[in-house]
């Protein structure tokens, strides 16, 4: 980053940046002290919806970054979030509101496809601003999305750049110009429309299912639950070397399997529960008949169990003590904790109480991976925390069993197959658009759809050569005339079709569409295909 803020470059990964405005010169020592504390009372203020949050490969971060070029020293975060957009969106409701919280900070947020928030945006972008132009110009304060403006002309306002600002010009136009920044009402509204419903929005992408898992997974779990989303990710991005840690199991023997209930999100179970996978004879992962009422059950238990030895089999069970100690040697966990407290982390409950101490455990990790996460060098793997959990954490199996009989009941599944209606539902949704504009009779009249039908039929029975395809016509017929335009705008009032400009936002912005091109996991079928 010089001039401008580079773009994100890992795939499916979205970054944030928070600044403190006005941007004053100040001691760079002091300045960095300020930021910390900043990242440490959002981090505290955020922490009772962030800590319960699944993410399917990291969490929501900040760390102080220290200034470089003409970037000042900022708050700084980086989040892949792989198959699930959901967790990109959610990040964009998380900043949105912090700056409403600390109306003192400015925040920009883009990912790897760069400024995402206008590409939601498309429709209602005024025409001067492009993707060569629209650098440093989006940022958040107040709670509010706000664009820069480019002058009309050069010189028309004196407090507008010719070109592109840099951050510190940003700022300084944030900060004393906020409500002419203001992004239009419909560019906010399109925005808001994609988070609308944080964060209740949350409860409703999880995905609670039964599971007949090894002891060691469900006390693992039970502890950590974000741990089901390396398990998953472990199992479904498996390949043929990891499978041979799955010939015997050492970690997680089938033997000591019990049913249990296991939180995912939605898009974590589609994952498991759409991969057809047979294990290998000698695992002794025997799978009951399709026909048994737990088969589900037992089918998701054993791919989660081989996500989970898969996980194990990286790393070395004597891994260095520093990983281990690493977790409760921080200074700053006693002032964290103090603060969780004043903000009524705990709901009143009681210190030696069951719930307090998984409140407790889910707060140390948050901790850990969120607020005071280690170099590289230092960061426990997946597998080195589970190692570490199933060596210090004492469970006995006979207990965990008599909770078979008092499993809460399985959320239904059916959210995974999509009808052809539900799947315009959401593209009209997508969109924006509630239906489609209605067919004049002389629109009607100029097209025989019964001849459209008849030339498609023709047309791919004809045979193709290296000279391309063969037109099916007559010697004696005059040549065919096609108006592209106008053909596509025909269908696109039949069918509701978007316009290439929606299209593409539908691509970028719906979670259960993404995944559904990208991973197979929602299945769209018509009537009589089941």
């Amino acid at each position: 980053m010089e001039e401008n803020m580079k773009l994100a470059t890992v795939e499916d990964t979205v970054e944030y940046h928070l600044f403190l405005i006005p941007d004053e010169p100040r001691d760079p020592e002091k300045h960095k002290e300020i930021l910390q504390k900043y990242i440490e009372r959002i981090m505290t203020q955020f922490a009772p919806l962030l800590v319960p949050y699944i993410w399917q490969n990291q969490p929501f971060n900040l760390k102080y970054k220290p200034g470089k070029g003409d970037v000042p020293a900022h708050m700084f975060g980086m989040t892949k979030f792989g198959d699930n957009i959901e967790d990109e969106w959610f990040i964009v409701y998380v900043v949105k509101q912090i700056t409403k919280e600390f109306p003192e900070l400015v925040a920009r947020i883009e990912d790897n496809d760069g400024e995402f928030l206008l590409i939601e945006a498309a429709d209602f972008l005024p025409k001067w601003l492009d993707p060569d132009n629209s650098a440093n110009r989006v940022f958040f304060h107040h709670g509010e999305l706000c664009i820069i403006p480019a002058p009309r002309k050069p010189g028309a306002v004196s407090w507008l750049p010719t070109t592109p600002p840099t951050i510190p010009q940003a700022l300084n136009i944030i900060s004393t110009h906020p409500e002419e920044i203001l992004a239009s009402e419909s560019i906010r509204a399109a925005v808001n429309r994609r988070i609308r419903g944080y964060p209740e929005k949350i409860q409703a992408s999880l995905h609670r299912a039964h599971c007949f898992l090894p002891a060691g997974i469900v006390a693992v779990l039970k502890q950590r639950p974000r741990l089901v989303a390396a398990g998953v990710q472990a199992f479904y991005l498996r390949d043929p070397i990891d499978l041979r840690a799955c010939r015997v199991f050492k970690t997680f023997l089938p033997e000591t399997r019990i049913m249990t209930s296991v939180t995912f999100t939605k898009c974590l179970y589609a994952q498991l529960a759409q991969q057809r996978f047979v294990p290998d004879r000698r695992s002794g992962y025997k799978m009951p008949p399709p026909s048994h009422p737990q088969y589900r059950a037992h089918e998701l238990g054993m791919k989660l169990a081989h996500g989970f030895e898969i996980l194990c089999s990286k790393c070395s069970p004597h891994f260095s003590d520093s990983k281990k100690s690493f977790m409760t040697t921080s200074p700053l966990w006693a002032g964290f904790l103090e603060s969780l407290k004043k903000n009524d982390y705990f709901k009143g409950l009681i210190e030696d109480s069951a719930q307090y101490q998984a409140r407790l455990e889910m707060a140390k990790n948050y901790f850990q991976l969120s607020v005071n996460r280690p170099e590289s060098s230092l960061a426990m793997s997946p597998g080195e925390e589970i190692l570490t959990l199933l060596q210090t954490l004492p469970f006995d199996i006979e207990e965990l069993k008599k909770e078979e009989a008092d499993l809460p009941p399985e959320d239904d599944d059916q959210w995974l197959d999509l009808s052809p209606d539900q799947l315009d539902q959401l593209l009209q949704e997508a969109a924006g658009k509630k239906e489609a504009e209605p067919i004049s009779k002389k629109e009607e009249q100029n097209y025989d759809l019964s001849q459209v039908s008849e030339s498609m039929k023709a047309f791919i029975s004809k045979v193709s050569t290296h000279k391309g395809a063969e037109l099916p016509r007559e010697p004696s017929e005059a040549p065919i005339t096609f108006d592209a335009d106008s053909f596509l705008n025909y269908f696109d009032k039949i069918l509701g079709i978007f316009s290439s400009k929606k299209t593409h936002m539908c691509q970028d912005g719906d979670y259960s569409i993404v995944v559904a091109k990208n991973w197979n996991v929602l299945n769209v079928h018509g009537e009589g295909n089941g």
